[in-house]
């Protein structure tokens, strides 16, 4: 694995076991910006975080590696819903932020740039440490 591949791949780990944790540290946020129409939010914050974590974690053995990216990749299209969810509330605000309408379509964007980053390193078959 190049260095730049392997620096790009402990930026995924670190990114998603940190916001896993978020979800226990902040789950306000998410409850505000999760689709109104969803049954048991504090059930599906923890779950997200939860996964979120073990998933990232996943991603450091090339032995899991692939499958916690495409793991990765399946949470990313699930979690569609909420941001476009966004560019319909928005502007809201959420803990002292406003979501803008142009946020929320930069977010949207942002998480197919985060679903290809992911699907690269499925194919990675070297070892990250």
């Amino acid at each position: 694995m190049n260095k730049f591949k392997k620096i790009s791949l402990i930026i995924l780990v670190a990114f998603y076991v940190l916001a896993g944790l978020n979800h226990f540290r902040d789950p306000g946020f998410y409850y505000a910006v999760m689709p109104h129409n969803l049954l048991y939010p504090k059930a599906l914050n923890m779950v997200a975080g939860v996964v979120e974590i073990t998933l990232g974690l996943l991603l450091i053995s090339t032995k899991t590696r692939y499958w916690a990216g495409w793991g990765i990749v399946l949470m990313l299209i699930a979690f569609l819903s909420v941001h476009i969810g966004m560019i319909f509330d928005a502007p809201f605000k959420v803990e002292g932020m406003t979501i803008t309408p142009f946020f929320a379509w930069l977010r949207l964007a942002a998480q197919f740039v985060l679903i290809y980053w992911v699907w690269w390193h499925t194919s990675d078959r070297e070892k990250l440490l």
